[in-house]
Formats: structure tokens, C-alpha cells, sequence
């Protein structure tokens, strides 16, 4: 049976309820494992985490020479098991590569990309895998300037455009976030207004998904910001929000 397009009114509609993501389907569980969580990384915490992102992408905006770890020795040793030191929820978009952005190398972002950075059951299990299984301290939620996924959730709520099959599915989440962007600027520069908002409403989702998160959270050993790249002068900038 085909998947019919949605309707205008049924993405608009989203903004009515709860902006809430279809991240488990009911009566399934995941239960977190036992151990404590603990970070991938000896000594690993999330504002050490979060400072390396930061200072890698201070490398790359200033064309600063780096070694990314890539080599031979690195891979045989990442094939006997993974550390990475933060999750990057990430557009798919080609101009935004998270390692490259902030100068990392082999195994040290786990990440999940979508159009959009929307997070959906598959991300969100990926996410809570990173962070139960592997000891991951930091998620960030990285949205970027000139979207197209949030330029086409734009369009949708003020001219009416609806993407085609499985394109309008994808942005109907964004919308909420496009309305509430609208409210906040007041229908300027929108698009990138709706890109910031995009990353705090799946940074305030992770934070409330479900105890494999909220947990550690409150313990204090795993933080979820947001950021925004500029595509111009490549800087990243963080919404800890």
C-alpha cells in the first residue's frame, strides 16, 4: 500500500500538541544496563569533552596544522572495540562533515545524521547506546546555517509548500520549531532563526527521552547542548542553553 504525502494541515497540526518524536513505539522498553555510566575515556567528562570540540574546531576555522589519529595502528586498535568521546547529531548536508569540523580521527565522534538533525527511533536508540553502552559524556545536537531541511519546513508554514512523499515526513517535526521561530523574530532572517530553534527543540527532547539519558543527566556525568556551524567562515557555535 502506498505511504500517502501528508497534508498541510497535518504537519501545521504538529504544532498543536506535544513536539514530542515518535522515538519508541508503545509497550517497548530498553532497559538501561546495570553499571553505573561511566565515561568511554578515563578522565573523560563533559566539559573536557565539550573543550576538545571546542578547540578542534578552532584548528580548523584557523587552518591551524592537526594530526587526526587515521593511521594503521589506530584502526587495529579500534577493531578490538570503540571509545568516542561525544555523540554528534548532525545534518546530512556534504558541507557539514563533524570530524573535519572539529578535527577529530578515527573512533572519536559517534554520530547520527539525518536531514535536518531530527531525531527519529533508530537515532535516539543510537544515541542511548552511545551513552549506556559506550560511556559517552557529551551529546550535541549541531544544526547548521542555510538548512534545506529547515528551509523547506520554512516554505511549508509560510507559503504553503509541500515537499513530496517521504521529504514532507521528514519535516514535519521541524515545524514546531518554525513557529516558534516565527513568534521569536517576528518573520526575519527565518530560516536561520528556525535552524537554531530546530536544535533546541531535539536538545530539550534528549533531555527528557527517558531515564537512559535523564540519569546520567542528573548525575551530572553526561550534558546535551546544541550548536550551529556557519558554512562561511566555519565556526561553530554552541547553544548550551
Amino acid at each position: 500500500m502506498p505511504i500517502a504525502t501528508p497534508s498541510r494541515r497535518t504537519a501545521l497540526g504538529l504544532a498543536a500538541g506535544a513536539a514530542a518524536l515518535p522515538f519508541l513505539p508503545a509497550g517497548l522498553s530498553w532497559a538501561a544496563p546495570e553499571a553505573a555510566h561511566q565515561p568511554a575515556a578515563p578522565g573523560m567528562t563533559p566539559d573536557k569533552a565539550l573543550a576538545m570540540l571546542r578547540e578542534g574546531n578552532e584548528r580548523f576555522v584557523t587552518d591551524a596544522p592537526y594530526r587526526a589519529e587515521t593511521g594503521r595502528d589506530r584502526r587495529l586498535a579500534l577493531a578490538r572495540g570503540q571509545q568516542p568521546f561525544a555523540v554528534l547529531v548532525g545534518c546530512s548536508d556534504s558541507r557539514v562533515p563533524p570530524e573535519i569540523l572539529f578535527g577529530r580521527g578515527l573512533g572519536e565522534l559517534f554520530i547520527v545524521r539525518t536531514a535536518g538533525n531530527t531525531v527519529d527511533t533508530a537515532g535516539l536508540g543510537s544515541i542511548e547506546y552511545a551513552v549506556a553502552h559506550l560511556g559517552v559524556p557529551l551529546v550535541v545536537v549541531l544544526g547548521h546555517e542555510r538548512c534545506g531541511a529547515v528551509a523547506a519546513a520554512v516554505d511549508l508554514v509560510t507559503k504553503g509548500a509541500e515537499p513530496p512523499d517521504a521529504i514532507g515526513r521528514m519535516v514535519e517535526p521541524i515545524v514546531p520549531a518554525v513557529l516558534r521561530a516565527q513568534r521569536a523574530s517576528g518573520g526575519k532572517d527565518l530560516v536561520d532563526a528556525a535552524v537554531r530553534a530546530n536544535v533546541m527543540r531535539v536538545v530539550e527532547q534528549l533531555r527528557i527521552a527517558g531515564p537512559m539519558l535523564i540519569d546520567p543527566i542528573k548525575a551530572g556525568t553526561l550534558r546535551v547542548v546544541g550548536a550551529r556551524y556557519d558554512l562561511d567562515d566555519g565556526r561553530v557555535e554552541f547553544m548550551e542553553g
